[in-house]
């Protein structure tokens, strides 16, 4: 249980796609300096081999990996599981608190990571993915965040180095927070479409998904630009389709593309030879993957159980 300090305890290391092996040696640092046995899981490729190396596990460490309730079922001994990153919509929270078992994530760990890749997409972009051609400059342009947390702020820190201007909305952040850190607030997620970049840093949930509609898309100005390093989910994408072909200005820049094959193809159809130009999507998802990201959110989520289990923490316990 938690708080119960200085017992044996197994800690399952559960990547299908797997860390860096120095984020791996990183947090096996942590956990052999607790006492505890870290045992890994690495690229596996049948939700089988999951089920049958979390029968033993006390807590466990997760990427982009689904706990849902068939792993709970095989879970006799789980009392955490921590998903390295920020994003836990792969979590079945509802199920986790069902049976007694803590989950967290690691938010701010990777947030420079991100926020670099949105920008690297931004300038290839801007710069009509370096053909030769004439593109423009950021200096001066906004951007919108839907969602103002670790990620969204660290994108703001480099549009202010870039010379944007910021404009925010968040549901859980008050207005005059925002302001304090040096962005517009915005009053409503439709005026955040007012701007030419809007960047998404929601999480996936029955509210969220496929929320980004053409509606709201069209309100973009010219050369409206939508970035997503979120979920690919919280956008509807046949209504992107729908944009594309009624706007030649707009793009959409997005770290991994869609899961539906035919909705990836229906978007690159429609923007033709501009597919990295208006249409950029990432061959897999990247927003983490930096060195620096890997062995930050690795050794967070290890020392977070250590944490948990040594002294009862739950500062970063997630709620259904």
């Amino acid at each position: 249980m938690a708080g119960e300090a200085g017992k044996a305890r197994t800690v399952l290391l559960a990547t299908e796609k797997a860390f860096a092996a120095d984020a791996v040696s990183k947090i096996e640092a942590v956990t052999s300096a607790a006492g505890y046995k870290l045992v890994r899981l690495e690229n596996y490729k049948s939700k089988d081999d999951l089920l049958k190396a979390v029968a033993d596990a006390d807590a466990m460490i997760i990427r982009s990996d689904k706990v849902d309730q068939a792993v709970l079922d095989k879970a006799a001994k789980l009392k955490i599981v921590v998903r390295a990153g920020a994003g836990y919509d792969n979590i079945d929270l509802k199920a986790t608190e069902g049976k007694g078992v803590v989950s967290m994530n690691t938010p701010g760990q990777n947030a420079n990571a991100v926020a670099e890749l949105v920008f690297g997409m931004m300038i290839t972009s801007a710069r009509n993915n370096y053909d030769g051609t004439s593109g423009f400059e950021l200096v001066n342009r906004s951007i919108a965040f839907y969602g103002f947390g670790a990620v969204a702020r660290a994108v703001h820190k480099l549009a202010q180095g870039f010379g944007m201007k910021s404009f925010a909305y968040d549901p859980y952040i008050p207005a005059e927070k925002i302001a304090e850190m040096g962005a517009t607030p915005v009053a409503t997620v439709a005026g955040l479409f007012e701007h030419q970049y809007v960047s998404l840093h929601v999480p996936l949930t029955a509210e969220t998904k496929a929320s980004i509609n053409k509606a709201l898309l069209m309100k973009m100005p010219k050369g409206g630009t939508l970035i997503n390093t979120a979920r690919c989910e919280v956008v509807h994408e046949a209504d992107m389709v729908e944009v594309f072909k009624a706007r030649q200005d707009f793009c959409y820049l997005c770290d991994v593309a869609p899961d539906d094959k035919a909705a990836k193809e229906a978007m690159t159809a429609a923007v033709g030879d501009k597919f990295g130009k208006r249409l950029i999507f990432t061959a897999k998802k990247m927003g983490a993957q930096t060195l620096e990201a890997n062995d930050n959110c690795g050794v967070a989520a290890a020392n977070q159980i250590v944490a948990f289990f040594e002294k009862g923490e739950t500062r970063f316990a997630l709620k259904a």
